[in-house]
């Protein structure tokens, strides 16, 4: 007998005082449509909200998307709060305007992968299913 997976869960959430946020509701719509369980944050979330929400929605993966800059302080912080939340097992990736140059300091940081204009929603959904590791 076939068990009945839970679908994976996904929080797509824009830290800071980013306004932009056409490309993280184009994110959620795409992981929804590839059978995904996604909850969006809205704008202007601090790194706290986004880690409790995180918590409470038992999330698999947490997505940041950043475009104003401060994704070297904001992705690393919002790791930081996970793991005193005891979430060490959550799959974190960021995507938005994101320097090439910043991204090894940020998976050093503990983003598991950067994702920038352009990225194929489908590249992105196949990543996660791949990371997140299912009971």
């Amino acid at each position: 007998m076939m068990s009945k997976e839970r679908p994976i869960r996904v929080l797509i959430a824009k830290p800071g005082m980013d306004g932009h946020d056409r490309g993280a509701k184009t994110l959620v719509l795409a992981l929804r449509d590839e059978g995904m369980e996604v909850v969006y944050t809205g704008l202007r979330q601090t790194p706290e909200s986004i880690a409790r929400t995180a918590v409470q929605e038992g999330v698999d993966v947490v997505g940041l998307s950043c475009l104003s800059g401060s994704h070297n302080y904001l992705f690393p912080r919002v790791v930081e709060l996970l793991l005193e939340k005891g979430m060490s097992g959550v799959l974190v990736i960021g995507g938005g305007i994101i320097p090439e140059d910043d991204i090894p300091y940020l998976k050093q940081k503990g983003m598991e992968a950067v994702f920038g204009p352009g990225s194929s929603t489908k590249d992105i959904a196949g990543f996660i299913r791949e990371k997140v590791k299912r009971d």
